[in-house]
């Protein structure tokens, strides 16, 4: 590993080769466990609003703060929709001088220098909840790998659930108090814009990313110099800049593979989020993995406690072995078992064909000379990715590898517990599968950053000021049954109207970049009723997600979409994997629908579905439908953020559903039973949503009092917020983690996780 000065405005410049190994490198380090320090930007008075502004724009820490996010709003409401909500890029539209007169105008001074001081002093804040809770994480904090991160749409290094599961995580670590420094790719492509075109076939779309509008910076070591690791391969050697991007108190590095000195293919891998096949897959996970940690240490940070959010970055777990058995003078598995001690592994997929799996030759071209300096065999490398190691044809499986390179494991949900358990049996033989290691931690959402102002405001009023800081907490949310009926209704009427007239400029938007007919665009225009009962629909399109479900009985849905006095309309959003053609298919019959004249103007599909679009629908629909088959969905978090804001979920009883439905808080389809056979499943459960739909959603929604409001409505929203409000926060689910797995990976005393 080396330690490489850039040169200012230009790409990142490499040493010359030589022929020290990392080892020997790695013995130049820093021994002392240090913390990564927040550098935000600062700002004097002298510097005028400008600066301020800069600052705030420099910590996501704004993306979580509604009233911020209106000061920037209110600089230029159109130009801000159109730059994707990235202050940095609406700054930079503005001379000094303009925004000085803008400010005054708007009379934002004061307001900009509040903002800033609440920033200052959150950064500053020494009294948290990890203060007193995760005191052993102070000096060696919890390292948190992802291979995606959501933290807002204006950074495009996510593709979907996962990244924005890893992007919550580290909002509620930073609010928390929990000391926890994330660990990245930095894609300079993201993941793609989907168009449907004339056929309203899906089509991909990439573009680069300015660099220059995101918050980000080059991380620097402790002399100040840029940062840049080195891997080697068989065959290559692969160089990755670090760039640090601040997300409140807590700071995420990304690791970014465009630097001179790498091969064009190498360049390239940090293009786009899930792209290429495996050669490409394994060279990222390699950055991530082994690049991370060697990150961690050019930066100086030790850290207590490695998280592999997936098995992504189980790669980070040899790489830290190689690390302690260099410092410590150990063999591989007396450093592989102190190792496992420290890392705490997070798996998130059901479906067998979704974790990665590489061959022998893939592996040994890129896992070969960190083998050597492991001291390990070829077969002994292997044995580590297989849950039977001397089969020679089983190939090397990164959750296997996660698995046996940690003793705190767990599945995102009850249900996927028992799953995750029963999936990898095998790695534990004479074991009874209740008694499997894997335990579970359910997920949950950053509410700051999904929660509408209106509903903010909402809670402020009747929860206390400072309600945000505790909730985790049930007495908390149990005080919305204080909150007058009426008053909630009219602030879930005023955001389901913001909702539709985003989905409507947005379905104009694409009629008109498509060439649809005029009289099309019209109706895209006039589409959608305030007054009627509107479901959602946004995520994947993989095929077990079934967003065709509700399409089983197409006359039956024409029924109820048709009905004079109960209609019902539908938003649909979501995109398919480049390379599934059955998801895209899928998508093309969902989004067909929008030229049949028994839907016009009451189904909608929004292309390009992001955090934006996400955040728009959760807060606005009166039901967020969501039909997995069961047992597939692993927890799903779009339906907890649908919540916070006063939405109903009608569910499969799957994932975080199975332990959150209590038969008053929303709607369930089925009984939670899976069929052998998928089709006897999928008719099962059409006819279920169907029944669902037609016996308890729509007459509730619809049966109302004399003074128009649906009563039995509110009392089911009320009681999802009061229910689930707190359990399904990101708040609740970092302190468990804390509990269950950092402060004990640690070293410290902790709880058994739940199983």
């Amino acid at each position: 590993m080396k330690v490489v000065p850039l040169p200012s405005g230009g790409r990142a410049s490499v040493a010359p080769p030589t022929t020290s190994t990392p080892a020997e490198t790695t013995a130049k380090r820093e021994p002392a466990p240090v913390r990564l320090p927040v550098t935000p930007a600062t700002a004097t008075p002298s510097e005028g609003v400008g600066a301020r502004l800069e600052a705030l724009a420099r910590n996501m820490w704004w993306t979580w703060q509604p009233d911020v996010g209106q000061i920037f709003r209110e600089l230029d409401p159109v130009r801000w929709r159109q730059l994707n909500y990235n202050p940095l890029a609406l700054l930079s539209e503005f001379s000094p001088q303009r925004l000085e007169h803008r400010a005054a105008e708007l009379v934002l001074h004061s307001r900009v220098n509040y903002a800033y001081r609440r920033l200052q002093e959150y950064l500053s804040a020494e009294l948290t909840w990890g203060t007193t809770h995760a005191g052993v994480l102070k000096a060696r904090p919890v390292a948190y790998f992802s291979a995606e991160f959501g933290i807002h749409e204006s950074l495009p290094i996510y593709s979907g659930g996962l990244g924005v599961l890893a992007g919550d995580h580290v909002k509620s670590a930073s609010d928390l108090g929990v000391p926890l420094v994330g660990i990245g790719l930095f894609y300079n492509q993201g993941y793609f814009h989907q168009r449907l075109d004339r056929d309203l076939w899906q089509q991909e779309e990439y573009a680069d990313v300015e660099h220059d509008m995101l918050p980000i910076a080059p991380a620097l070591d402790a002399s100040g110099q840029p940062v840049v690791v080195e891997i080697n391969t068989r065959h290559s050697r692969l160089l990755a800049r670090l760039w640090r991007v601040e997300v409140g108190r807590t700071t995420l590095l990304l690791l970014d593979a465009d630097v001179d000195g790498n091969r064009m293919e190498d360049r390239e891998l940090t293009s786009r989020l899930y792209g290429g096949d495996h050669r490409v897959r394994i060279r990222q996970e390699l950055l991530l993995g082994v690049g991370g940690m060697r990150a961690l240490t050019a930066m100086g940070i030790v850290p207590g406690v490695l998280h592999l959010n997936e098995g992504h970055s189980a790669f980070a777990a040899l790489e830290l072995a190689r690390q302690r058995m260099h410092d410590d003078g150990l063999s591989f598995y007396e450093a592989q078992r102190l190792v496992a001690l420290q890392t705490a592994f997070t798996t998130h997929t059901p479906v067998a064909a979704g974790h990665d799996r590489f061959t022998g030759e893939q592996i040994e071209e890129h896992l070969g000379p960190l083998r050597d300096e492991l001291g390990i065999s070829y077969d002994e490398l292997m044995a580590l990715g297989r849950e039977t190691p001397h089969d020679h044809s089983e190939p090397f499986c990164m959750t296997v590898l996660c698995l046996k390179m940690s003793r705190q494991a767990n599945a995102v949900s009850a249900e996927h517990g028992r799953v995750s358990r029963k999936m990898w049996e095998g790695l534990f033989p004479g074991r009874a599968t209740e008694e499997i290691p894997i335990g579970h931690i359910t997920n949950g959402v950053h509410v700051g950053s999904w929660l509408a102002g209106q509903m903010h405001r909402l809670y402020d009023r009747h929860f206390g000021v400072d309600w945000a800081t505790s909730s985790g907490e049930p007495e908390i949310w149990a005080r919305i049954d204080e909150v007058d009926d009426g008053e909630l209704w009219e602030t879930h009427q005023v955001l389901k109207g913001r909702m539709l007239d985003f989905v409507r400029r947005r379905a104009v938007a694409q009629g008109e970049r498509r060439g649809d007919p005029p009289q099309m665009i019209e109706q895209a225009r006039q589409a959608m009723r305030t007054d009627a009962l509107t479901i959602g629909f946004g995520r994947r399109f993989a095929t077990y997600k079934r967003a065709t479900l509700i399409l089983a009985d197409i006359e039956k849905l024409a029924e109820m979409v048709n009905d004079p006095r109960r209609p019902i309309q539908l938003i649909f959003a979501g995109k398919a994997h480049p390379h599934d053609e059955p998801g895209k298919r899928l998508l093309w019959e969902i989004a067909r629908l929008t030229r049949d004249p028994r839907f016009a103007g009451r189904f909608l599909f929004v292309e390009d579905y992001d955090m934006s679009v996400g955040r728009h629908l959760v807060q606005g629909v009166d039901v967020w439908l969501n039909n997995p088959r069961r047992p597939m969905e692993a927890s799903g978090t779009s339906g907890q953020k649908v919540v916070l804001n006063g939405g109903l979920n009608l569910s499969v009883l799957d994932g975080w559903w199975t332990e959150a439905y209590d038969g008053s808080n929303g709607f369930a389809i089925g009984q939670g039973n899976a069929h052998r056979q998928y089709e006897v499943q999928d008719a099962r459960d059409a006819k279920a949503l169907h029944e669902t739909l037609i016996q308890e959603v729509i007459p509730l929604y619809y049966d109302r009092d004399r003074d128009g409001l649906p009563r039995a409505w509110i009392k089911r929203m009320k009681r999802a917020i009061r229910t689930l409000g707190w359990r399904f926060n990101a708040d609740r689910m970092v302190m468990d983690y804390t509990k269950y797995a950092y402060v004990r990976a640690a070293g410290g005393l902790s709880c058994d996780m739940p199983r």
